[in-house]
Formats: structure tokens, sequence, C-alpha cells
């Protein structure tokens, strides 16, 4: 009987933190579609000037970090299970870099194949390669936390010197934006981009509903078997959704890190580990934590704007390093 109350309070506390985020994610949306270079009043009629900014400018944008905000955070959450390992993220792991580097030499070799859908595919592929390659060395060679991230950073800074080297040869001026974009940016995103976003929602909705299943490998394989899950299956379809959210998330706004890390991470350790209801609260987070970023990285400079992952990665670093330490004397 106590163990009942005690997942009924646990229930209603999830519920609770997930009532709470939403109602936080609707202000800082409203926020953000009103505060800029050209403040918006809420309380007036908009202009035909102030219709087109929200419309073509910033509600775009908004849904842009929505969708990357809640498909990193939740990777991150599926991949600290899939790898056993509470410091997995995409961007750490070098998997947003793959996605990535595949997506510059489309660019590269590909001109024809260089549309939203061309770039998502390529970033998909890249994502997906990187992340089967991550899975087979933790699983293959029992890496402890310390070299699997050592192995992720070193496949990163590969995939960044591949990117910089392409970069660095060519006098395109679009190219050279698109590094700018690389570093995180969703400045450029329009109502055409969201059709990466319609491929996006199903995949992200799917991962949300298999929060019992991450529960039961989170036990270990073989009490997952005794449970009735066909691990190796299981597995391949989770690795496919997340490389499928990663390569779109860097698609959509370039390589963006330590949201799938932070938040996960620091949910697990405010509210417990139950994927079930970790992993739709990880979405509502990701998706504040970006927005939030994006509104400072638009609104900090009055002549200029910050690469969104420049400010994620000025929040997350300090975090990380935390969370690497604290790991580490825990072991």
């Amino acid at each position: 009987m106590e163990f009942t109350q005690l997942l009924e309070r646990r229930r209603q506390r999830w519920t609770r933190f997930a009532l709470l985020f939403t109602l936080f994610l609707v202000f800082i949306s409203g926020l953000y579609l009103v505060v800029g270079e050209v403040f918006i009043s809420p309380l007036e009629e908009l202009s035909a000037l102030e219709e087109q900014l929200i419309l073509q400018l910033r509600l775009p944008r908004l849904l842009a970090a929505l969708a990357v905000g809640a498909s990193l955070a939740v990777s991150g959450a599926v991949l600290q299970v899939l790898l056993g390992n509470v410091l997995a993220e995409p961007g750490v792991l070098g998997i947003s870099g793959g996605a990535s580097v595949l997506m510059v030499l489309v660019l590269f070799f590909a001109p024809a194949l260089a549309t939203p859908f061309g770039f998502m595919l390529a970033a998909v592929i890249g994502a997906l390669a990187f992340t089967i390659l991550l899975v087979f060395i933790a699983k293959s060679m029992c890496l402890t936390t310390t070299r699997l991230l050592l192995v992720g950073v070193a496949l990163g800074i590969l995939s960044g010197a591949v990117v910089t080297w392409a970069f660095y040869f060519s006098d395109d001026l679009s190219l050279r934006q698109l590094m700018y974009w690389l570093m995180g940016s969703i400045g450029a995103a329009s109502w055409y981009h969201h059709l990466l976003s319609l491929i996006l929602l199903p995949v992200l909705i799917w991962l949300c509903c298999k929060g019992s299943l991450l529960d039961k490998l989170m036990m270990g394989e073989q009490h997952a078997k005794q449970l009735g899950v066909d691990v190796d299956q299981a597995r391949w379809q989770l690795i496919c959704a997340v490389s499928i959210l990663v390569g779109g998330a860097v698609a959509l706004g370039g390589v963006i890190g330590f949201v799938g890390l932070v938040v996960p991470h620091l949910l697990r350790l405010a509210l417990g580990s139950e994927n079930r209801y970790l992993l739709p609260i990880s979405a509502l987070a990701g998706a504040i934590l970006v927005v939030l970023a994006d509104l400072i990285a638009r609104t900090a400079l009055d002549s200029a704007e910050l690469p969104l992952g420049v400010v994620t990665t000025s929040i997350g670093a300090p975090i990380f390093i935390w969370m690497l330490v604290s790991h580490h004397d825990s072991r």
C-alpha cells in the first residue's frame, strides 16, 4: 500500500512539473514573439509591418527553436540509456558533428542536392553513422565512461577539422555564411524549412512513447529480455529515431551543443529517472532552453546577433564540467 502511494505521489510530481513547464513554455514563446529589435506590444493592434515581422520572421524561428530544443533533449535522454552513460549527448559525442560533415560534403560535391530535404537526408545519414560507430565501440570494447567520452570528443574534433578545411579552401560567401550557421543559428529559418519539422514531430512523439521500453533497458539486457523485449531490434529502432532527430536538428539549426546533456541530467537529479515521464518533460524543458538561448542570442547585442550554439555552450559547458567531476568522484 505504501509503495502504491509512493508511486502515485511521484506520478503527481511529474504531472505538476509537466504542467509548470508547459505554462512557462507558452509564456516564453509569447515573449519571444514580441521582444526584439522592434518591440511589438501585445495590447495594441498590429500594423502590417509588425504582422509580417511575426508571421514571416519570428514565428518560423520560434517553431525552429522548439523543434531543435525538444529533439536534442529527447535524443540526449535516449542516448544516455542506450550507452549506459549519463554524460552522453549528441554534441559531446560528435554525432551532431557527423551530421554537419555530411551536409558540407553534399554542399561541395552534390550541390544539386543542397535543398532542405537533401540537407536533412545527409544529416540523418551522418548522425546515424556516428551513432552506430559509438554504440558499436561502447558495447564491443566495454569502454569506461571516460574512454567513451574521449572517443566521442575525438570524433567531434575530427568532424570539426573536416568542416574547417572545407571552408578554408572555399571563397564562396554563402559557404562562409553557412560556417556561421554551423556554429548554431536558426536565424535563417523559414516556413519552407519546416518541412523538416513535419518529419521530426512523429519521430519525437514516437520516442516519447517509448519511456517504458527504456525503463526496461535500464535494468540491463538480460532483465529486459526476460521481460519480453527484443533488445537488438529495440536498440536499432531507437538509434534510427535518435539519428533522425539529431540530423533534423542540425539541418534546422546547425550544431547546438549541451542541450541533450544538461536537460535530461538535471531532470533526473531533480525528479527521478522514470523515462516514461522524463522523455516528454525533457522535450518541454529542451524547447524552453533553446527558446531562451535564442532570445538572448538575438537581443543581447544591438547591432549584431550571437550564434545560438555559443549561448547554449556558455550555459552548458560549466554544467558539463561539474557533471564530469561529480561523476568521476562517484566512481
